[in-house]
């Protein structure tokens, strides 16, 4: 079990104050530790969020049909996606895992920070009921709901910028960070993005390392096709 230290830092890391902190507690213990584990909380996660996802992407995209909504919502919610978030969260240096799940690194596996940040969703809908839940889901898809692009299937500027380059048989783009303003939810990250062949400095802001690169990625691909032209 968590000290309540580490507890109190968890809830400041996602931005939630639980008033039943037990339910926080459980969302973080992998099942590896024994019977008393996330399984059940990673259920009801899994479910709220598939739901609060198709609501936002029913609004946000009106005259899209219903199975290209389905795609962009299985894109959102697969388990790579979670795990990019929770990454963001560092959520791996609050998750308890069993002796052999922590020698094998466990903290670090997508599944186990997929499965835990769907619990972390649970527990807040345990603790603060639907709208609780659904306000801290969208808080944290903020960011990659703003990505989502239907005409072009979910692809986001990254994922472009790595195809065309591929398609060019070209080196992939590596991104750095070059600085990071601010503190805890107020931070805003620069980052730089080398692409092979051009000579120009390209630069990303956002107010999280994924956004920076992503409009990095969105300012290499406009230079590249305005370099074509």
């Amino acid at each position: 079990m968590k000290s309540n230290h580490s507890i109190e830092r968890a809830e400041q890391v996602i931005a939630y104050q639980f008033a039943q902190r037990h339910y926080l507690e459980a969302a973080l213990t992998h099942r590896s530790v024994g019977s008393r584990n996330n399984e059940r909380l990673e259920f009801l996660g899994d479910s709220i969020l598939n739901f609060v996802i198709a609501e936002a992407l029913y609004h946000q995209f009106p005259a899209v049909d219903e199975g290209k909504l389905s795609r962009l919502r299985a894109s959102l919610v697969r388990g790579t996606t979670l795990a990019i978030l929770a990454r963001e969260l560092n959520l791996g240096d609050f998750i308890v895992l069993g002796p052999g799940e922590l020698k094998s690194g466990g903290f670090r596996r997508e599944s186990i920070l997929a499965g835990t940040l769907e619990a972390i969703m649970g527990a807040v809908l345990q603790d603060g009921g639907f709208e609780a839940a659904k306000i801290f889901i969208l808080g944290l898809y903020r960011s990659a709901l703003e990505d989502v692009c239907a005409d072009r299937e979910l692809k986001d500027p990254k994922t472009r910028l790595q195809e065309y380059l591929q398609a060019k048989k070209r080196v992939l783009p590596a991104y750095s960070i070059i600085s990071i303003d601010g503190e805890g939810h107020s931070q805003h990250f620069t980052v730089n993005c080398e692409v092979d062949g051009v000579d120009e400095k390209i630069i990303g802001l956002g107010d999280s390392r994924r956004k920076a690169e992503q409009n990095a990625a969105l300012n290499a691909l406009e230079l590249l096709n305005k370099n074509e032209e």
